[in-house]
Protein backbone atom coordinates (compact mmCIF):
# COMPACT_ATOMS: atom_id res chain seq x y z
CA UNK A 1 0.00 0.00 0.00
CA UNK A 2 0.93 3.30 -0.83
CA UNK A 3 2.55 5.78 2.15
CA UNK A 4 -0.73 8.26 2.44
CA UNK A 5 1.83 11.10 3.22
CA UNK A 6 3.66 10.67 -0.23
CA UNK A 7 1.35 11.05 -3.42
CA UNK A 8 2.13 8.14 -5.60
CA UNK A 9 2.49 8.56 -9.48
CA UNK A 10 -0.27 10.73 -10.64
CA UNK A 11 -2.49 10.42 -7.08
CA UNK A 12 -2.75 12.71 -4.17
CA UNK A 13 -5.04 13.19 -1.50
CA UNK A 14 -5.13 16.70 -2.97
CA UNK A 15 -5.70 17.77 -6.29
CA UNK A 16 -7.70 17.17 -9.27
CA UNK A 17 -11.13 14.85 -8.72
CA UNK A 18 -9.19 12.15 -10.85
CA UNK A 19 -6.20 12.50 -8.02
CA UNK A 20 -8.23 12.36 -5.24
CA UNK A 21 -10.24 9.34 -6.45
CA UNK A 22 -7.20 7.51 -7.15
CA UNK A 23 -5.80 8.22 -4.11
CA UNK A 24 -8.80 6.57 -2.01
CA UNK A 25 -8.38 3.72 -4.59
CA UNK A 26 -5.16 3.34 -3.15
CA UNK A 27 -5.05 4.19 0.43
CA UNK A 28 -8.70 3.96 1.61
CA UNK A 29 -9.99 1.03 0.37
CA UNK A 30 -12.45 -0.66 2.72
CA UNK A 31 -11.43 -3.47 4.48
CA UNK A 32 -15.09 -5.05 3.89
CA UNK A 33 -14.68 -4.91 0.26
CA UNK A 34 -12.42 -7.34 -2.16
CA UNK A 35 -9.82 -5.52 -3.51
CA UNK A 36 -9.65 -5.70 -6.87
CA UNK A 37 -6.54 -7.14 -9.03
CA UNK A 38 -4.88 -4.72 -10.80
CA UNK A 39 -7.50 -1.84 -10.01
CA UNK A 40 -9.55 -3.16 -12.43
CA UNK A 41 -12.02 -0.29 -12.78
CA UNK A 42 -14.72 -3.62 -13.71
CA UNK A 43 -13.69 -4.58 -10.16
CA UNK A 44 -13.72 -1.18 -8.56
CA UNK A 45 -17.21 -0.71 -9.69
CA UNK A 46 -18.53 -4.44 -8.40
CA UNK A 47 -16.77 -3.82 -4.95
CA UNK A 48 -18.43 0.20 -4.62
CA UNK A 49 -21.90 -1.72 -5.90
CA UNK A 50 -21.38 -4.35 -3.42
CA UNK A 51 -20.85 -2.46 -0.37
CA UNK A 52 -23.31 0.83 -0.97
CA UNK A 53 -25.89 -0.88 -2.54
CA UNK A 54 -25.80 1.76 -5.56
CA UNK A 55 -25.00 0.71 -8.59
CA UNK A 56 -21.92 2.64 -10.48
CA UNK A 57 -20.47 1.27 -13.82
CA UNK A 58 -16.80 0.92 -14.84
CA UNK A 59 -17.26 3.40 -17.20
CA UNK A 60 -17.77 6.14 -14.51
CA UNK A 61 -15.01 4.76 -12.33
CA UNK A 62 -13.31 5.21 -15.53
CA UNK A 63 -14.10 8.90 -16.05
CA UNK A 64 -13.37 9.69 -12.81
CA UNK A 65 -10.30 8.05 -12.45
CA UNK A 66 -8.94 9.45 -15.91
CA UNK A 67 -9.99 12.85 -15.06
CA UNK A 68 -12.46 12.50 -18.10
CA UNK A 69 -15.46 13.35 -15.48
CA UNK A 70 -14.65 16.29 -13.67
CA UNK A 71 -18.31 17.07 -12.03
CA UNK A 72 -20.43 14.00 -11.62
CA UNK A 73 -23.49 13.90 -9.92
CA UNK A 74 -24.41 14.23 -6.30
CA UNK A 75 -25.59 10.67 -6.07
CA UNK A 76 -22.21 9.30 -7.37
CA UNK A 77 -20.37 11.48 -4.88
CA UNK A 78 -22.68 10.45 -2.20
CA UNK A 79 -21.99 6.32 -3.24
CA UNK A 80 -17.90 7.01 -3.55
CA UNK A 81 -18.26 9.52 0.07
CA UNK A 82 -19.91 6.47 1.65
CA UNK A 83 -17.49 3.47 0.42
CA UNK A 84 -14.35 5.40 1.14
CA UNK A 85 -15.92 6.71 4.34
CA UNK A 86 -15.12 10.44 3.79
CA UNK A 87 -16.89 13.51 3.74
CA UNK A 88 -18.16 14.63 0.74
CA UNK A 89 -16.72 17.72 0.86
CA UNK A 90 -13.51 15.91 0.62
CA UNK A 91 -14.61 15.73 -3.12
CA UNK A 92 -14.98 19.38 -3.19
CA UNK A 93 -12.33 22.42 -4.26
CA UNK A 94 -10.76 25.29 -2.13
CA UNK A 95 -9.24 25.12 1.59
CA UNK A 96 -12.24 23.37 3.16
CA UNK A 97 -11.55 20.71 1.16
CA UNK A 98 -7.81 20.76 1.51
CA UNK A 99 -8.07 20.80 5.16
CA UNK A 100 -10.83 17.27 4.91
CA UNK A 101 -8.11 15.88 2.77
CA UNK A 102 -5.88 16.55 4.73
CA UNK A 103 -7.63 14.87 7.89
CA UNK A 104 -8.26 12.10 5.64
CA UNK A 105 -4.08 11.15 5.04
CA UNK A 106 -3.74 11.93 8.53
CA UNK A 107 -6.59 9.22 9.84
CA UNK A 108 -5.63 6.82 6.86
CA UNK A 109 -1.45 7.18 8.21
CA UNK A 110 -2.98 6.75 12.09
CA UNK A 111 -5.02 3.19 10.63
CA UNK A 112 -2.13 2.22 8.44
CA UNK A 113 0.67 2.52 11.88
CA UNK A 114 -1.27 0.76 14.04
CA UNK A 115 -1.75 4.35 16.34
CA UNK A 116 -5.18 3.12 18.77
CA UNK A 117 -7.48 5.71 20.19
CA UNK A 118 -5.98 4.54 23.18
CA UNK A 119 -2.62 5.43 22.34
CA UNK A 120 -4.56 9.08 20.96
CA UNK A 121 -5.75 9.49 24.33
CA UNK A 122 -3.40 8.95 25.92
CA UNK A 123 -1.16 11.32 23.90
CA UNK A 124 -3.71 14.15 24.25
CA UNK A 125 -3.77 14.02 28.44
CA UNK A 126 -0.04 14.85 28.54
CA UNK A 127 1.44 17.91 29.48
CA UNK A 128 1.85 19.93 26.35
CA UNK A 129 5.66 19.41 27.21
CA UNK A 130 5.43 16.44 27.06
CA UNK A 131 3.63 16.47 23.60
CA UNK A 132 6.35 18.72 21.95
CA UNK A 133 9.07 16.24 23.42
CA UNK A 134 6.97 13.38 20.96
CA UNK A 135 6.58 15.84 18.30
CA UNK A 136 10.37 16.50 18.88
CA UNK A 137 11.59 12.65 18.77
CA UNK A 138 9.35 12.17 15.65
CA UNK A 139 10.72 14.67 13.65
CA UNK A 140 13.97 13.60 14.67
CA UNK A 141 13.29 10.54 13.61
CA UNK A 142 11.85 11.91 10.47
CA UNK A 143 15.58 13.85 10.03
CA UNK A 144 17.24 10.14 10.44
CA UNK A 145 15.79 8.06 8.37
CA UNK A 146 15.78 10.58 5.30
CA UNK A 147 19.57 10.65 6.20
CA UNK A 148 19.75 6.85 6.44
CA UNK A 149 17.17 6.80 3.05
CA UNK A 150 19.99 9.34 1.47
CA UNK A 151 22.86 7.08 1.74
CA UNK A 152 21.25 4.27 0.15
CA UNK A 153 21.05 6.03 -3.17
Amino acid sequence: MSDPGEPGAGSRETGTLAERVEWLIRNRWPAEAPRPSKDQNEEVAAAITMVTGDDISNTTVWKLRTGRADNPTLKTLGTLSRFFKVPIGYFGEGEEAESIAGQVALLTLLRDSGVTGAALHSLADLSEGSRQMIIEMIASAARMEGKQRGGEK
